[in-house]
């Protein structure tokens, strides 16, 4: 069986020490979204948005935003993080093209949230169908468990507020799932 041509380059991790990548953790993401489909799923569903001579695909392009949250970015311009590593994200996107991508979509409103809707929820129903009865939605409930920790940072940052106990830190909000009554509690977000 073949794969479908994949809109990122195939990477092959290695523990050699050669071609280090500051963003390897990112490579998980990659996988699962090039075994997943959900490439090509977003790039059929944003190809109205796409212009005639377009080089970046729209697909990819969103991709590439969702890939830079997820390692930490919160803006449009974070994709620069992608764009530094060629060699495992494939060419991305300028700033401006991200830009009017998303001014594009924001314009189109519901019918390009629609898009991505169907594009996500085509893509869960095929992979849930493979995982048979390991699939999230099988036993019927989802559990989302948040939660929030201080972590302490012994020393203040440049215009750091202390918190009430005059501790220094952060606090990161964390998401968990658990799947019926003897889930694991498998991080999704942090």
């Amino acid at each position: 069986m073949r794969e479908p041509i994949s809109s990122y380059p195939l990477v092959r991790v290695r523990g050699d020490g050669r071609q280090v990548v500051s963003q390897a953790g990112a490579v998980l993401l990659l996988e699962t979204v090039r075994k997943t489909g959900l490439d090509q799923a977003m790039s059929a569903a944003l190809a109205p948005w796409r212009k005639p001579r377009a080089v970046h695909d729209p697909g990819k392009n969103l991709l590439d935003l969702a890939l830079a949250v997820a390692m930490g970015g919160d803006c449009l311009a974070d994709v620069g993080m992608l764009r530094a590593e060629p060699a495992v994200f494939g060419p991305v996107a300028s700033d401006p093209t991200v830009s009017r991508l998303i001014d594009t979509l924001a314009a189109s409103g519901e019918k390009a949230l629609q898009a991505i809707r169907s594009a996500r929820a085509e893509v869960r129903q095929c992979v849930w169908r493979l995982a048979g009865r390991a699939a999230p939605d099988a036993g019927g409930t989802v559990t989302v468990d948040l939660d929030g920790v201080l972590v302490i940072a012994h020393s203040d940052k440049e215009d750091a507020a202390p918190t009430w106990k005059r501790t220094y830190g952060h606090h990161p909000l964390m998401g968990f799932v658990d799947h019926g009554p003897s889930g694991t509690g498998e991080p999704v977000a942090a």
